[in-house]
């Protein structure tokens, strides 16, 4: 499960339903580097995807959750495995 064709998709489609253009991202990026992005030509460090996320006001884990799970299928998928991973990490935790 790797979102490095995907990443790119789900950019351009948060961006887009967010009615925002890649000029809307000059004070965290340049529109050359978010059309590198959107093209799979470059990949965004934890951080550039935090601030792409605050320009477009979601959480970075419903981009990178978009990216992984693809349709609305593989979303709820996506955060199911999630919850049980997390369950178990925090089950863990408390021994």
């Amino acid at each position: 499960m790797t979102p490095k064709n995907t990443f790119p998709a789900a950019l351009k489609i948060v961006r887009k339903a967010r009615g925002l253009s890649q000029e809307a991202f000059s004070d965290v990026s340049s529109r050359t580097y978010m059309s590198s992005l959107e093209r799979g030509l470059k990949s965004p460090t934890l951080s550039k995807v935090a601030e792409l996320c605050e320009v477009m006001d979601v959480h970075p884990l419903t981009l990178l959750t978009l990216a992984y799970g693809g349709d609305s299928k593989g979303v709820s998928e996506v955060i199911e495995r999630v919850r049980r991973e997390l369950a178990a990490i925090q089950a863990r935790k408390g021994k």
